[in-house]
């Protein structure tokens, strides 16, 4: 009898002492940690660009899933998508066809960006200034306009002197480094690079650093480098561990300590017009989206220094 009890502890043990286990225990301590957290709003308007022209490396995903995530804290929150695809208006559950007006009309007609901002079907503190096909074209047509690198800073700054209060002001952009992206620069006073964990990661992020240098000397000399996602993380491969040492060896202050996994929830979402805190908000790949809004949060320049005056 006592050896039979000695085989049923030793097979509980190694069944709670699994992968899997492990992994699910740490997945429900998170959980708990997120619903204890006090989180401060700083009350003010930050806006945010997520920007890499190297694709395929979870920045749409990270715009919508952030901005959901900071919904489900408390913010209301803006996503004004400059991407032509239009994958983040996709994401939010807002309709982009052709005929709907959208950021495009914003940049080149002028219009007032109240009249193209739509409520996700999330959150009613979840907006959206959609991308249409048209803007795919915007950049030949900025070209001639007068203040083309300000457009979109002129119809935020009229959005937001009026009677809409928010709390971020995330914008996409596309994977390039034109005029869309610019105009993206010139209206915020964050950057967010997400960074992918693989081979190539710090491909091209010199030029894109150099790109912001540039509107800070030129055209927004209060935008700076705040945030790096590190996204697509897989811990199994000592790749993934690799990159991620680079990248905080390289940007100690801006690299957050949370890490988005490779998740399959997190790319099935779109394709059900949700965001991943919406599609399954108990997954890790939401989880981790909500530990880095937390994160974007608490790392507030204006609020550590009015802590530290």
């Amino acid at each position: 009898m006592e050896q039979a009890d000695e085989a049923d502890a030793a097979a509980s043990f190694s069944l709670d002492d699994t992968p899997l286990a492990r992994e699910l225990a740490d997945l429900s301590a998170r959980r708990r940690a997120l619903e204890d957290i006090d989180v401060h709003l700083s009350g003010r308007t930050r806006v945010l660009t997520v920007s890499n022209q190297k694709g395929g490396v979870g920045k749409t995903t990270t715009a919508v899933n952030v901005a959901a995530a900071l919904v489900s804290i408390g913010a209301r929150v803006l996503v004004i998508d400059l991407d032509p695809q239009g994958n983040a208006s996709t994401a939010l559950g807002v309709p982009h066809t052709a005929e709907t007006p959208s950021v495009y009309d914003v940049l080149i007609d002028e219009f007032p960006l109240a009249d193209i901002v739509q409520v996700s079907p999330e959150s009613p503190n979840l907006f959206c200034a959609p991308s249409t096909i048209h803007l795919a074209g915007a950049e030949i047509e900025l070209v001639s306009q007068v203040a083309r690198e300000h457009r979109l800073k002129t119809a935020l700054e009229e959005y937001l002197a009026g009677d809409h209060r928010l709390d971020f002001v995330i914008i996409d952009c596309p994977p390039s480094l034109g005029l869309l992206t610019i105009n993206a620069f010139t209206a915020a006073h964050e950057v967010l690079i997400p960074i992918q964990c693989e081979y190539y990661a710090l491909e091209g992020l010199s030029q894109l650093l150099g790109t912001v240098g540039m509107i800070q000397k030129h055209l927004n000399p209060s935008l700076y480098l705040s945030t790096i996602l590190l996204t697509m993380y897989d811990g199994r491969t000592r790749l993934a561990q690799q990159v991620a040492e680079e990248v905080r060896t390289h940007f100690p202050d801006a690299v957050l300590d949370t890490v988005i996994p490779r998740s399959v929830r997190v790319s099935e979402a779109p394709s059900f017009g949700q965001t991943v805190i919406a599609y399954d908000g108990q997954s890790a790949g939401a989880i981790a989206y909500r530990e880095a809004a937390v994160e974007i949060i608490q790392r507030d320049r204006a609020t550590v220094n009015e802590g530290g005056a």
